[in-house]
């Protein structure tokens, strides 16, 4: 589905995608409709005046929860001169809640009949997603004196939409209808109420129902700006940047999630509209990208994930004792079981990240508190690394599903069943090892060691860790080298061959530090060389490999989140400009997208495209791709925590211009840093 021709509003879990004009028209494979708690609960929702349908003037996205649409009656090739303007006002947060007002322009009365047809197909957003609407219960119509009551049942699993008006209006089992007069010059208003119940076994309501009121809805705008207010100020010599970065900020703020156990606290959602809910890889690497600006995600997003942190052996949910979360979903597929969401572990980097994420919140925050809280699930983390991941016994970290009917094939952040392959383009045999998940797990060692040392009381851990990280970095840039190419494998196989293609992931091993130095120079020239980097950012795999294609998912697009974390990686091995570069192109490409970085964007060449060629189908906002505009400040800034205190080595990109970034927080309190970029000079004028 286009993004062009669709407007979002969005508030954590709860989203609507609707038409230009507002209305819904949703078909099973598209995802337009109110959704809440991975359920449609409006498929339909379609306004006429005496039976015509509107035309669409101009739309406002007011702010992320609010957007206005401005109407007039008939299709835009019959205007003249209109006599009614109709304005649709709306709101979303827990549900969502519209206002219609209708205005006469005429020098006489007019009659009309105005009708909202109203339905919900209660598709769960898989789905809608594999375009597959197979319901097992019941639809529902109930229609009652002052409402209307959508809803589905199967079993003790029941969803209802109900649906209000402040203006008397006539229900019926598809819709409601008004019959007004308007006066000259006179207008007319209604608000409508949308109300979701998810009711759970026992009866119980999972979803408090509506919470837009306008009251609610000035709450709302006053907790957006209390979070831009809290976050750092940045300032900048070209516009691109600060106007990115308030971008990144608000849509920050839309994606915040409270799952129903944490009582209000927000942890980052994925990214509309397929993944708006807990990951726990996504939800741990925007907290990394985003802490120097919005740490109080981190605190949220760790506590969440030890609450369900993997105790058992569950083949159908791919769960082990210690492993992290990859996906939880409150959905109908999810409760009855034909999805294993619930949660489901099929990941296997988030578990050494939740240990990366903890070293690095309490170097920014100083919070050794929720260290000493989490040491048990930190434990069982690094445990889950060295034993139930080790599949094949070789010290590696491997993943094979044991769901093999709904579980996830490819288990690492390029989780498309083609990412991984040899490079002639055939695909490797189960389990598999990629190389970016054995950098984590050297991190998430070599971090655990410092906590053990200063918060767990335990010197002899710390060591062990440390001589475990040694090995596996000694191990590591043996087995997985390519020496002839002067990169490393993309993965293993069982046999210990080389998935030998040149890919992005050698980026993160940047990142993570298990890279020798000697081999870094080579490595990072190879990102920044023209098989990986388009121009905009580094593709997912090279130019001139056999899977390539740069409208591939994960076979040649370009990434944000993936360039943040590659920029951070060449940062930490020194090559500054190489970062630069890299940064350059994520914000130019951000200003194609007016400062919102899509989950992915085309690999062409820069040259040939002249600008970023979307990717069809991108979540759009993405978390991780929201905080890859942040992460890229911290790289281009040199912030790094040291000894308690924030350090700064700025290194910019060529013509950036001067740079603030003020009350920066953290265990220091709060610090500015400032940078000047140097001059172009090839384009200065004589």
């Amino acid at each position: 589905m286009g993004q062009s021709n669709t407007v979002r509003i969005l508030d954590g879990n709860t989203f609507v995608v609707c038409e230009d004009t507002g209305d819904i028209e949703a078909t099973p494979s598209e995802p337009t409709g109110l959704f809440s708690l991975d359920t449609r609960f409006l498929s339909t929702w379609v306004l006429t005046v005496n039976g015509e349908r509107l035309n669409s003037l101009s739309f406002d996205d007011l702010q992320y929860f609010e957007s206005r649409f401005f109407l007039v009656p008939g299709m835009a090739t019959h205007y003249v001169d209109a006599k009614l303007s109709i304005i649709r006002e709306r709101a979303v947060g827990g549900s969502f809640r519209e206002q219609l007002t209708i205005l006469n322009h005429d020098e006489k009365p007019v009659d009309l009949e105005i009708r909202m047809d109203a339905a919900s197909d209660f598709a769960d957003l898989f789905q809608v997603k594999d375009e597959i609407l197979n319901k097992k219960g019941e639809i529902y119509a109930e229609v009652e004196a002052d409402r209307l009551r959508l809803g589905y049942r199967r079993g003790n699993f029941r969803r209802e939409t109900i649906i209000s008006s402040s203006m008397t209006a006539r229900y019926d089992s598809k819709g409601f209808a008004y019959t007004v007069r308007l006066e000259p010059n006179e207008q007319w208003k209604t608000a409508i109420d949308v109300k979701t119940h998810a009711i759970g076994p026992g009866g119980r309501d999972l979803r408090m129902g509506l919470r837009i009121h306008g009251n609610e809805r000035l709450a709302l705008q006053h907790d957006l700006e209390q979070w831009i207010a809290d976050a750092p100020k940045v300032n900048s010599e070209h516009g691109r940047v600060s106007a990115t970065y308030r971008r990144s900020l608000i849509d920050l703020a839309a994606l915040r999630f409270s799952p129903l156990s944490l009582g209000g606290a927000t942890l980052p959602a994925a990214g509309l509209p397929w993944f708006m809910t807990m990951f726990g890889r996504d939800s741990i690497l925007t907290c990394l990208q985003t802490l120097p600006f919005t740490p109080q995600l981190s605190k949220t997003t760790l506590r969440i994930l030890a609450s369900l942190q993997g105790t058992r052996f569950d083949d159908f949910r791919d769960e082990d004792p210690g492993r992290i979360l990859h996906e939880m979903r409150y959905g109908e597929t999810a409760a009855f079981e034909e999805q294993p969401h619930t949660p489901y572990y099929g990941s296997v980097d988030a578990t050494p990240l939740f240990v990366v994420l903890l070293d690095e919140y309490e170097r920014w925050t100083g919070d050794a508190d929720l260290v000493r809280e989490l040491e048990r699930e930190s434990r069982a983390a690094l445990g889950w690394i060295d034993s139930y991941a080790d599949l094949v016994g070789n010290g590696y970290i491997w993943y094979e599903r044991r769901n093999t009917e709904t579980g996830l094939e490819n288990q690492c952040w390029k989780d498309s069943w083609d990412s991984i392959s040899y490079s002639d383009g055939t695909l490797p045999p189960f389990p598999r090892a990629t190389c970016e998940v054995q950098g984590y797990a050297y991190d998430a060692k070599i971090r655990a060691a410092r906590l053990a040392r200063e918060f767990w009381g335990d010197p002899e851990f710390a060591d062990q860790l440390e001589r475990e990280a040694a090995e596996l970095k000694e191990r590591f840039n043996r087995d997985w080298w390519v020496a002839d190419r002067g990169y490393y494998a993309l993965a293993l196989d069982p046999e210990g061959r080389q998935c030998d293609v040149l890919s992005s992931n050698i980026g993160h091993l940047l990142w993570s530090g298990i890279v020798e130095r000697e081999r870094a120079e080579q490595v990072a020239q190879h990102l920044v060389g023209p098989r990986l980097f388009s121009g905009w950012g580094v593709r997912t795999l090279a130019e001139g490999e056999a899977r390539y294609n740069p409208i591939g998912y994960h076979n040649g697009t370009i990434w944000p989140f993936d360039n943040s974390f590659i920029a951070w990686g060449l940062r930490r091995y020194g090559f500054a400009e190489e970062a630069a570069t890299i940064a350059n192109g994520m914000l130019d490409a951000a200003t194609y997208f007016d400062g919102r970085l899509p989950e992915a964007f085309g690999g062409y060449p820069r040259e040939l495209t002249k600008f970023p060629v979307e990717y069809p189908t991108a979540c759009s906002p993405q978390a991780w791709s929201t905080g890859t505009p942040l992460l890229l400040l911290r790289t281009m800034l040199g912030l790094e925590p040291h000894e308690g205190h924030l350090a700064v080595e700025p290194r910019l990109p060529v013509g950036m211009g001067r740079i603030e970034v003020l009350d920066i927080p953290g265990r220091w309190g709060r610090v500015d840093a400032f940078a000047r970029g140097r001059l172009d000079l090839d384009n200065l004028a004589d």
